[in-house]
Order: structure tokens, then C-alpha cells, then sequence
């Protein structure tokens, strides 16, 4: 619907607002009220809630004439306004909020967890539902977070579908309990980010979860699986069979791969390691033997290191002698006096710098690196994340205790 708004609301942010009467706080904005007589819902009444057991208002929306930070009602007293929502009458709390969203195809792939409102020419009307995690996270307590990731990140507000696309809700809303249906077919699936379904994916049924999940394209779906917490990727995984699983496992580089078999059985993953290439399984099953291995036993000290003053023409001048009994030649580790890890260049910066330039001045100082104490499959993340030739290993003082080579402890290569 093309329309000119002057303002636009989220429900979440007005349920809760003070209703005020004649300057008196009367109780608190409990719901809006809609009728569904256009192409999109229009809102005709506020519900209010009163404490101390006094019976709820009813609020003709004529009578609002503020919404936010409170809400004012245009009365004398509160009887002016007393009554419920009637038969047949849309609550978009009460009938919505935290509903599943239902293709025509009656396959799932939302759900609702904020309304959006838009004012135009005085009037008030419903005109997306929101299935972001934006609005999860609002749903949830989490709202300081929600609106970060909404800052940060555009697609968190991409996953609202208009009000035009849902179906109309029965005539007996009252004894309403299913699921928001829409007109249109599950064909947008594929174009909802891994992360987002995963979020998705978590909140259904697992009868209702397999279905999906079986409609993804094995790429969308090996990269769902990866973002799925644990328990649900066991009970997922083990929904499939072996040689879909195989199929999902065989996309996923070794290190990926690993992490999600070792949340299964140990004669699954046997099952599943058959029906894949066979180096690729002797990589993972590497990793799995080794998930639980403290870092530092895989470690070398034998690093190029070279103190902040040093200058790129002295590196280069002594490169070929400390790189010669090196087991990573790659980076350049700058520790401080006290052998504290405080910056890292890899062998192209250090070409691309100016002779007279110190390490202290071009050196990378957001350092990614490894506790001690850390295993073999916080490692294997860091190298997925990264894509690193190695990470430096540090103790609880930042001193460089050595790296890790990526060839050494994993003995595999992660997909380009």
C-alpha cells in the first residue's frame, strides 16, 4: 500500500506506556485493537489495564490524542471509556505476537515478534508483521542489544513481511490459537541468511524444523547447520539420513565438519566418515580425536620475533638467517621488553612498508590469539573464522609462549 507516514511505531515499544486521564496516570497500554476492513488493518481502540483489580478501558482511538511517551486519552473520567474487546475484534498482542508464520503451503518459515505501525492523517494502521532477530531480541528483554545489531547491521530489519501478504484472520478470533498465514509461497526460504534461519530453525518443533531444513539447497544448509547451537544440531542431524548427512558434512571444511559431528554418537559419525572422501574423513577424524587437547602441546617457539624500534630495513636485512630455522616464516611477532606479544605483520606488510618505517608504527596491534590453556577445537574456530597460517600463543600476562602452524595441528587445508 502506498502510503505517506508521518510516523511509524513498533508495538513492542508502546505496550507498557502510561494511559493518563485528565493528568492522572489511570493504568498502562495493554494492547491495540484493530479491524481488518481495508487492505490493511486499522487501529480503532487502545486496551487498557488497570491495577487493583478495576476493570479494563477500552479506548476508541478517536479519543487518543497521544501515543508516546504516554498515552492521553481525551476524557473527562474513566467511565467514558470502560469496556472489552468484542467478538471478532483483533488484539495484536493478545492474537499475534509470538504466533508462526505459515506459507500457503501451510510449511513454516517465521515468527511473529514485534508489529509495525504506521500514523497517517491521524489514523493508525498495522502494516508489517516483524519476524527480525532484531525483534526476538526485543522479545525476549534484550532491546539495548537489538537496537546495536540494528545500527550495525541493515539485514536485521529485512526479515518484516507486509500486512498485504497476510492472510485474513477468522471471524472467531476470540477462540483463535494457530498460526499467521500468508499468501505467498516459501520460495523467499533461500534467501534468509544462515544465521537468521538458524534462530528460526531453533524455535520450531522438530517435525516442523525437518521440513524446512529439507527444502534448503545443501549448501544453505550446511551452512545453517553450522550456526545452530548444539542440542539442535544433534537432534536435527540425527533426524537425517546418513547419506543426506554425509552430503551436508562433505560441504563443510574438515575443521567445521568436526565441530558438529562431535556433538553426535560415535557409531553416527562413524556411519557418516564412511560415505564421505576418505582423506576428508582421516582429517576429521584427526580432529575429533584431538578436540579436547590442550593448544600448547601443538606449539613452536621457533617464531621470528623482533622488538617495536626495529626498523623494516633491519628485518629484511636479517629475515633470511632468523627465518632459516623458523617453523613460521609468515609473520613477524614485535614483543616489548618483557617478551609481551604486542603486535604482528605478515610477510606482505612488511614488503609494502617503507624501509625507514619502525615495526612500532605499522604493526597490527588487534591481535587474535590463543590462552594457554586453550584446546585444539577453539583453535580449529579461530582458524575457520580467520583463515590464519598460524595464531600466537599467549599466557595470562600477554607473553608469548609460541604459535600454532595451522599445517602442524590440524594436518588439513579449510576450503577457499
Amino acid at each position: 500500500m502506498n502510503m505517506q507516514i508521518e510516523r511509524s511505531y513498533l508495538l513492542s515499544d508502546l505496550i507498557g506506556v502510561p494511559a493518563v486521564i485528565a493528568g492522572k496516570k489511570i493504568g498502562k497500554l495493554a494492547d491495540l485493537v484493530v479491524t481488518e476492513q481495508g487492505k490493511i488493518p486499522e487501529v480503532t481502540h487502545a486496551l487498557v489495564k488497570r491495577p487493583f483489580g478495576h476493570k479494563s478501558l477500552l479506548v476508541p482511538w478517536s479519543k487518543v490524542t497521544e501515543l508516546t511517551p504516554r498515552l492521553l486519552i481525551d476524557a473527562a473520567t474513566t467511565a467514558e471509556v470502560k469496556g472489552e474487546p468484542a467478538e471478532g475484534q483483533v488484539c495484536l498482542k493478545d492474537h499475534l505476537l509470538d504466533k508462526k508464520v505459515l506459507d500457503c503451503d501451510d510449511d513454516e518459515v517465521e515468527v511473529v515478534y514485534d508489529i509495525k505501525l504506521a500514523l497517517r492523517q491521524g489514523r493508525l494502521y498495522a502494516t508489517d508483521v516483524d519476524c527480525s532477530r532484531a525483534a526476538f531480541l526485543r522479545r525476549i528483554g534484550l532491546r539495548p542489544l537489538a537496537d546495536l545489531l540494528r545500527s550495525i547491521a541493515s539485514r536485521i530489519n529485512d526479515d518484516t513481511i507486509p500486512w498485504t501478504y497476510v492472510q485474513r484472520l477468522p471471524e472467531d478470533i476470540s477462540g483463535f490459537h494457530g498460526d499467521v498465514k500468508l499468501t505467498v509461497l516459501k520460495a523467499k526460504l533461500p534467501e534468509i541468511h544462515p544465521v537468521d534461519l538458524a534462530d528460526i530453525l531453533e524455535e520450531l518443533d522438530p517435525d516442523e524444523r525437518l521440513a524446512i531444513f529439507n527444502e534448503l539447497e545443501t549448501e544453505h544448509a550446511s551452512d545453517t547447520l553450522e550456526e545452530i547451537e548444539p542440542r539442535v544440531q544433534r537432534e536435527l542431524i540425527s533426524s537425517l539420513d546418513t547419506g543426506r548427512a554425509a552430503e551436508l558434512i562433505n560441504d563443510m571444511s574438515p575443521a567445521q565438519a568436526a565441530d558438529i559431528l562431535a556433538v553426535l554418537p560415535a557409531p553416527d559419525v562413524d556411519d557418516i566418515l564412511e560415505l564421505i572422501d576418505t582423506e576428508e574423513a582421516r582429517k576429521i577424524q584427526h580432529l575429533l580425536e584431538h578436540h579436547d587437547d590442550t593448544i600448547v602441546h601443538f606449539a613452536t617457539t621457533h617464531v621470528i620475533t623482533f622488538p617495536p624500534e626495529t626498523t623494516i630495513r633491519q628485518v629484511l636485512d636479517d629475515y633470511r638467517i632468523v627465518a632459516k630455522d623458523a617453523d613460521v616464516v609468515m609473520y613477524v611477532y614485535v614483543l616489548d621488553e618483557t617478551r609481551r606479544l604486542i603486535g604482528v605483520l605478515d610477510i606482505k606488510e612488511i614488503m609494502q612498508a617503507e624501509p625507514a618505517d619502525r615495526l612500532a608504527d605499522v604493526m597490527t596491534t588487534n591481535l587474535v590469539t590463543l590462552n594457554t590453556g586453550a584446546t585444539v577445537k577453539e583453535a580449529a574456530k579461530l582458524f575457520a573464522r580467520y583463515s590464519f597460517r598460524a595464531i600466537p600463543i599467549v599466557d595470562d600476562a600477554e607473553l608469548m609462549m609460541g604459535a600454532i602452524p595451522y599445517r602442524d595441528v590440524m594436518d588439513l587445508q579449510h576450503r577457499n
